[in-house]
């Protein structure tokens, strides 16, 4: 499988990055860094540190977005993902090494690749832009894979929105009108891809790669960030890694297929909704949202790649 992702690492996007590194199923052809969890260069260097610990810095790294299309200043999450987005974890701060190239530059590799499939794990700035360059490439990818929404449960960084769309609304709509077939991994399902402290330190005594001495701190950090949050919860979500997971093993999720539209102004910002008023699939709808997944697949599977040999 062909994929290009979209991201802002992040704890989550980081565990994502490894596991689709990982994957025998996956060929990573490029991996775009925007804004979100942390700046747009500090997101690069994150994922330049990742993609250095697997022996891949033949993969491609592409500028993104460094604010929403609404010209606000992008609001960082340190109290969640660390002051330097993956945890503890201190990345080369002049990294001079790292190459980032111009954002112009994935049409030709999407040109060059048939069925390839794109990850949208951060704010959908980046990748909206893309379409408004391009819609002739972009009208080639096979499928948008989305972390983003929230269906109904409450939101994250309001009452109603989940914060991917609640930070920038309308490149999310951008993304639901344009993209062949969209689907949404929202915080109803992603909520529940959660890692104990357990599946950390057996994580760390099974891996036979590089990525061993990270995944206790991190997650570790991650999960003492959502204890603060969310009072009881027994370690920390995923979203991302979901995301990536739902690409590889679609059998494993249960989707509907609804008409989605993001709210892009006033207090209801950034809510994702769509029809429920009954639980049939709409066959006219591009969109399809994700509504469960089979969580003891996703946690022997995560488990059997994030450990495996490179």
């Amino acid at each position: 499988m062909k994929l290009l992702i979209f991201c802002d690492p992040g704890i989550d996007d980081a565990i994502a990055l490894i596991y689709a590194l990982l994957h025998p199923e996956i060929e990573v052809l490029g991996i775009v860094c925007s804004y979100g969890n942390v700046d747009k260069i500090t997101a690069a260097k994150n994922a330049g540190h990742i993609l250095q610990l697997a022996g891949r810095m033949d993969i491609p790294i592409f500028n993104g977005a460094e604010m929403p299309v609404s010209g606000e200043l992008a609001i960082f999450y340190p109290e969640i993902h660390g002051e330097d987005g993956i945890g503890p974890i201190k990345v080369e701060k002049n990294a001079n090494h790292l190459r980032i190239r111009n954002l112009s530059e994935i049409f030709e590799l999407i040109e060059k690749n048939n069925d390839l499939v794109i990850a949208d794990l951060g704010r959908s700035t980046t990748l909206a832009a893309c379409f408004l360059l391009n819609r002739k490439a972009m009208s080639k990818v096979k499928e948008l894979h989305i972390m983003g929404g929230a269906f109904m449960v409450p939101g994250n960084v309001t009452p109603i929105a989940e914060a991917n769309f609640h930070g920038d609304p309308t490149s999310a709509n951008l993304l639901l009108a344009h993209g062949n077939k969209v689907f949404l991994t929202p915080l109803n399902v992603t909520q529940k891809a959660i890692f104990t402290y357990e599946y950390a330190e057996s994580l760390r005594y099974y891996t036979k790669n590089k990525f061993k001495e990270i995944y206790i701190p991190i997650i570790r950090y991650y999960a003492n960030a959502y204890a603060k949050m969310i009072p009881g919860m027994d370690g920390a979500p995923f979203h991302d890694l979901l995301t990536i997971y739902s690409i590889v093993h679609p059998k494993k999720m249960h989707y509907l297929a609804k008409k989605v539209h993001v709210v892009v102004e006033g207090k209801t910002r950034g809510k994702s909704f769509a029809d429920f008023r009954n639980m049939d699939s709409d066959p006219d709808s591009k969109h399809h949202i994700a509504l469960g997944f089979d969580y003891e697949h996703f946690l022997k599977e995560v488990f059997q790649v994030l450990t495996r040999q490179m």
